[in-house]
């Protein structure tokens, strides 16, 4: 049988802190036939890469590898070169057939065992090339994170974003050149030390409280100018979503961004919103990002539903802002069959558009009435809002 990967002309290799003498025979093959050598200035200089080497552009671009294509070529990277590496980012120019991959154990992997964690249950993070946030929809008492990171100044940055971010007690071991001779772990008691050696990552305990996993976030939690889906709507709207792994929501009218970001804290990969005023769009991202997920959130400032065609295809929408029927026309239009659709109504008017609506299309209604506490005096009574009609179907 042929061997599918024969006709490879870029191999990818993982390289340790040992170098050259830690390779497979396949890589060192590999290295040897190369035409063109592309790495970190450390990884070129751990194997001698001469005339050969070329290091990568910054910010990280393919095309100096692609400008090889058909040439034998090599591309250096850390440990597993798909675990936060340079292969992954690779991928999205070649076909299967183009390349093939040596991995060397990772940085995340020799620091679980080099602490005795299970590597299943640790979350692993390459905050080499993301910002601190992404710690925080993860992070919490009794997790443990391991995270790469881009220099020594950064472990005291990282030190000091967790104190400001509500994780003042996580204990941090700092662990330096792993799987070379000059290996060093140290626990962080005091001042982070200076005297840092690259590559580094930390590994975080939390002992610190992080967000609730629940659907129904405290609204305070989210910057807002007073219209934002409460907490007790929120949880059920994202009930009635059903977030999946894998599934992307439409947030029409995103308002503050709350349902979109709590779509992807509950599961959900990733989030389209669609917001028209300006100032609230500015407050989607910003919460987006203030929550780690910037990343997975694209924020479309328009008015839905143009541009609607253009969207990657939904698993799910959510209609939160004041629906028309031009507006439910056009997305039961595009979306495809199997498509889950919730749509909360707070007005008259769209809820006789969602009472015809449900008529001709099936699904389930709900109508929610909250009351909250007010003082009366010296006394307490109930103020109720606004009742919401709330619409989920599948198309």
């Amino acid at each position: 049988m042929r061997d599918p990967k024969s006709d490879a002309w870029l191999t990818v290799i993982g390289l340790g802190e040992d170098g050259p003498e830690g390779l497979s025979p396949a890589s060192r093959a590999a290295l040897g036939a190369a035409t063109a050598i592309f790495g970190g200035p450390r990884h070129l200089d751990l194997i001698r890469a001469g005339d050969r080497g070329h290091a990568w552009p910054v910010p990280f671009d393919a095309t100096p590898v692609l400008a090889f294509r058909g040439q034998p070529t090599v591309v250096l990277a850390s440990g597993d070169p798909f675990w936060f590496g340079a292969g992954g980012s690779l991928m999205a120019h070649l076909s299967s057939g183009e390349w093939i991959s040596h991995p060397a154990p990772s940085t995340f992997q020799l620091s679980a065992n080099r602490l005795g964690w299970r590597l299943e249950e640790t979350l692993c993070l390459g905050l080499h090339a993301a910002p601190f946030v992404r710690l925080r929809p993860g992070l919490g008492r009794g997790v443990r994170a391991i995270c790469t990171l881009r220099d020594a100044a950064s472990v005291a940055d990282l030190s000091v974003w967790l104190r400001d971010n509500g994780h003042p007690t996580a204990k941090l071991t700092v662990l330096e050149r792993l799987g070379g001779p000059a290996e060093r772990i140290r626990e962080v008691t005091g001042a982070v030390p200076t005297d840092i050696a690259l590559p580094v990552s930390v590994a975080i305990e939390g002992q610190d409280p992080g967000l609730p996993q629940a659907s129904g976030l405290p609204d305070d939690l989210f910057q807002h100018d007073g219209q934002i889906t409460k907490r007790p709507v929120r949880a059920l709207t994202l009930s009635a979503l059903a977030p999946r792994r894998g599934e992307t929501l439409w947030d029409i009218g995103a308002g503050s961004g709350s349902i979109g970001i709590e779509w992807l804290l509950a599961g959900g990969a990733r989030v389209e919103a669609v917001e028209a005023d300006p100032e609230r769009a500015a407050r989607a991202r910003a919460n987006a990002e203030a929550f780690g997920l910037s990343h997975r959130h694209r924020l479309h400032q328009a008015q839905a539903p143009e541009g609607l065609e253009s969207l990657p295809c939904p698993d799910a929408v959510f209609v939160g802002g004041g629906a028309t029927a031009r507006l439910l026309a056009q997305v039961w239009e595009v979306i495809p069959s199997g498509t889950r659709l919730v749509l909360n109504a707070v007005t008259i008017e769209t809820e006789a558009l969602v009472l015809d609506w449900s008529a001709r299309h099936g699904g389930a209604l709900l109508k929610i009435n909250l009351s909250e506490p007010v003082a009366i005096g010296r006394k307490r009574g109930w103020k109720a809002a606004l009742p919401i009609l709330q619409w989920s179907v599948t198309r």
